[in-house]
């Protein structure tokens, strides 16, 4: 089976209260796992990742072997390509994380979206922001 991965993360401060969103669907655009979750504090590009983390454990336990990952942080994504080198001491144990648990996803591509093409995933992270207080 073949994901399409929807990943947000967010911030109100930088660090502030962090929280994450993630939507995985099939090809047909039917959704198979949602998760949003408040991380407490953190950095914007920390969360950004965590919500990476997220969709990969998920993936990890399901025994994907194919995956499109859209994401709207383009720092996220550059760096997963190594276009960006992982200089921020917080997000570099992060990457190595998630580069780990991207690879083990047999077949896959990242890329960068426009935050209206995520809009679920935004809205997942920003409800567990408001639960969170």
């Amino acid at each position: 089976m073949r994901y399409i991965v929807h990943t947000d993360g967010a911030a109100r401060g930088n660090p502030g209260p962090a929280a994450v969103g993630v939507v995985i669907e099939d090809v047909e655009g039917r959704t198979i796992y949602e998760a949003s979750r408040a991380l407490g504090v953190r950095t914007n590009n920390e969360a950004e990742y965590m919500a990476l983390i997220v969709a990969l454990e998920y993936l990890k336990e399901a025994r994907a072997e194919e995956a499109e990952f859209r994401l709207d942080s383009e720092l996220v994504v550059k760096q997963l390509k190594g276009e960006y080198r992982v200089k921020e001491p917080r997000l570099i144990l992060l990457h190595a994380r998630a580069t780990m648990l991207l690879n083990a996803v047999r077949k896959h591509s990242i890329r960068h979206v426009r935050r209206e093409k995520n809009a679920r995933a935004d809205a997942l992270a920003n409800e567990a922001l408001d639960a969170a207080g």
